[in-house]
């Protein structure tokens, strides 16, 4: 009895555990065709083994725009065959985790599955890249860049965890400075400016005397004004040169003699003309430079081209076919008989005295030309307006003088020029344009003229046209270079910028210097700049630290920065040019 209840119950235990082997097998195989149904959840498992990358990390802002290259490599045993896979790099605000950007789509796919896409082995892996270039806008500043990968089998779809891949932009170049150089049209204003007076004296036919008349002549009464203000401004003269001449139609030697007498009672009638004035200097012989020049064939020859006598190249021909003085001069006379215009318009003038005064007047002095620009600009030349405008530091004096220049010497180009040149100092830059234009009216090819439309053309905001007027305006000065660099900096063309600034130590030469990878070169120009001890100065300091790895560069610097300008620190906490200082008390203490 017991034997055989031992045996029954031997068998129920074994018939029961066959029962709960079968249950969980095929439980098991449930699950496990469970599983191979939805590879999805297993592939998002292992999503953080993907190795995603971006270059450059961080991103960098070049121009308007920023590239970026994207690249992901997927290990064996990962992808499933009939998978498919949407994958979006995005860019996620920093502090919210709001989308900024998605980038261009991605589309991968299992070795056995349908659609175009990238495929992706089972057994090896494989890998995808892609470069994408973004307009760049102020909402990326600071940012977190994230996979997003929408993935499906079947008729099933699953969002995998996002995956980070990257931070931040550097948008160093944004830190450009709109400096811009307009050139002002320079005065030639000179501590003794060169004076100047022609006039001539004529005579009777075979006379030296000078006639009372010549002397009430036109250009001899100027003469006499001109003495006088020579008295008014105290010239100093410096030369009085006479030039006498006898007309072809008498003898050799006579008229040599005739010539040298002419010029010395010349000469005596002048002295007497100072005389009169009580000037010292015009009685001293040794002002005068006397040239007796004899028959003025060249003279006689020219007038008569100029002439209405019809027979006139005969003439010349005929004259032309005597080498010897005294036949000519038979030929003249004879045709003077027949020609009366000879004798009463071409031979008269040719007997005279042609005289040059040279005198140098002084400058006024720096207090008669402030004087007189507010009371009487009109008694200063152009240069002299010009010029008394460097005497003053405040722009809006400047300006009063500049227009007052501008009204008195209306066809001046530089009146215009340069008041343009003070409004865009003062950020009028609608009023500086207006008077660019009227500048370019007055000298259309004036290269100084260009380089000032152009920049107010890029102050207002179009940079093509303004490098067209740059490019018009080379040769005028290094401000065309510096602001052509200026456009290359915006550009993102940095090495082009280090070159147009060569030589100019500003911030923006720095910047470039920065940008385009000479750390060293940077720190030196910013220290010989006007600019070292500004808050942008020293924010830019810190940035060389940064990319030097000189932490006490940094810190020293953001925190001059910071004592100058509270504002950069908000800046400095988003800026991606210290995301290797973020994690640092140090440093992040500082913004914090």
């Amino acid at each position: 009895m017991n034997s055989e209840t031992n045996s029954k119950r031997t068998k129920r235990k074994l018939t029961k555990m066959r029962t709960t082997y079968t249950v969980i097998g095929i439980l098991t195989a449930v699950v496990l065709v469970s599983s191979g149904c939805n590879p999805l959840k297993k592939m998002n498992k292992k999503h953080g083994m993907v190795n995603y990358t971006m270059t450059p990390d961080p991103l960098e802002l070049h121009g308007d725009s920023v590239s970026i290259d994207v690249s992901g490599r997927y290990p064996a045993k990962f992808f499933h065959k009939k998978a498919v896979a949407n994958v979006t790099p995005v860019m996620k605000d920093a502090e919210t985790g709001a989308i900024v950007k998605e980038f261009e789509t991605i589309k991968l796919v299992g070795e056995k599955a349908t659609g175009e896409g990238t495929k992706i082995m089972k057994a090896s892996g494989g890998s995808f890249s892609v470069s994408n270039k973004i307009a760049y806008e102020s909402a990326m500043e600071n940012v977190d860049l994230e996979i997003l990968v929408e993935a499906g089998f079947k008729s099933k779809t699953q969002s995998f965890d996002p995956v980070p891949f990257g931070k931040g932009i550097v948008t160093t170049p944004l830190l450009v400075q709109s400096d811009e150089m307009p050139i002002l049209g320079a005065d030639n204003f000179t501590k003794t400016s060169p004076r100047s007076i022609d006039a001539e004296i004529n005579y009777d036919i075979q006379s030296s005397s000078v006639k009372p008349a010549e002397l009430k002549a036109e250009d001899m009464i100027a003469v006499g004004e001109f003495m006088d203000k020579g008295i008014t401004y105290e010239y100093t003269w410096k030369s009085v040169n006479i030039t006498s001449f006898a007309s072809p139609d008498g003898e050799t030697a006579l008229n040599e003699n005739l010539a040298s007498e002419r010029a010395n009672n010349a000469a005596k009638a002048l002295m007497n003309m100072f005389g009169k004035r009580k000037i010292d200097a015009g009685k001293t012989e040794g002002l005068y430079n006397k040239t007796p020049k004899g028959e003025d064939w060249d003279g006689f020859k020219s007038k008569l081209e100029a002439s209405s006598i019809e027979d006139k190249d005969l003439i010349v021909r005929v004259l032309g076919m005597y080498s010897d003085d005294k036949k000519r001069e038979e030929e003249i006379k004879n045709m003077a008989k027949t020609y009366v215009v000879l004798a009463e318009q071409i031979l008269p003038p040719l007997r005279r005295s042609v005289i040059s005064f040279k005198a140098e007047e002084k400058a006024k002095s720096n207090e008669e030309l402030k004087k007189l620009v507010k009371e009487n600009p009109s008694e200063l030349t152009m240069e002299e307006i010009l010029y008394t405008a460097t005497l003053y530091n405040d722009l809006n004096q400047k300006l009063e003088v500049f227009m007052a220049g501008q009204k008195v010497h209306p066809t001046d180009w530089r009146g215009h020029n340069n008041i343009g040149c003070v409004y865009v100092q003062q950020n009028k830059v609608e009023a500086a344009k207006t008077e660019f234009e009227k500048a370019s009216k007055a000298s259309a090819t004036e290269k100084v003229v260009m380089n000032n439309m152009g920049v107010v053309t890029r102050l207002m905001g179009d940079r093509d046209a303004a490098m067209g007027y740059y490019e018009k305006a080379k040769g005028a000065g290094k401000e065309v270079n510096y602001n052509i660099g200026i456009l290359n900096i915006m550009d993102g063309k940095y090495e082009d910028a280090v070159s147009n600034m060569s030589g100019m130590n500003t911030f923006n030469s720095a910047l470039a210097q920065t940008l385009n990878g000479n750390t060293d070169g940077a720190l030196n120009t910013i220290e010989a700049s006007n600019a070292k001890a500004s808050a942008e100065a020293y924010y830019l300091k810190s940035i060389i630290g940064a990319r030097s790895s000189n932490k006490d560069m940094v810190v020293n610097n953001l925190k001059a920065a910071f004592d100058k300008d509270g504002d950069l620190k908000t800046k400095a906490k988003k800026d991606a040019e210290f995301l290797d200082y973020r994690e640092d008390a140090d440093v992040s203490g500082l913004w914090n």
